[in-house]
């Protein structure tokens, strides 16, 4: 099965054009909050659109892939990271395997955002 027919159009594109995505996850103590992140890893074009202003999407990125957990009180403001702690962290060559790795921590492509329609601090 590809990519495309796993993931909602709007976010495998988001993904090839090199935007983070982001979904909120259950936490491991009461007064935390959880997310996993995929941040896409920029590729040769990206560098030339930048400086022409313009976005390159492409199917050949890889990503990362982290899981944080937060103290709750402090995601509204500057010290979102005091106490934060990463879970885990994969990374992905290719759309595949990210889809493997998602598999293998049982979240669902269907359920990720966009980072900034997230409480996501980062």
């Amino acid at each position: 099965m590809t990519s495309e027919a796993l993931w909602p159009l709007a976010k495998l594109s988001a993904l090839r054009l090199g935007r983070r995505l982001a979904v909120e996850v259950p936490v491991t103590d009461a007064g935390r909050r959880a997310f996993v992140d995929i941040t896409p890893g920029a590729v040769e074009r990206d560098a030339q659109a930048r400086r022409e202003r313009w976005t390159n999407k492409s199917s050949a990125r890889s990503f990362r892939i982290e899981h944080w957990e937060y103290d709750a009180s402090l995601l509204g403001g500057f010290d979102y990271d005091v106490g934060a702690t990463q879970l885990r962290g994969a990374d992905a060559a290719d759309e595949a395997e990210l889809l493997a790795v998602l598999r293998e921590w049982e979240i669902d492509p269907h359920r990720f955002q966009y980072a900034w329609d997230t409480a996501d601090p980062r």
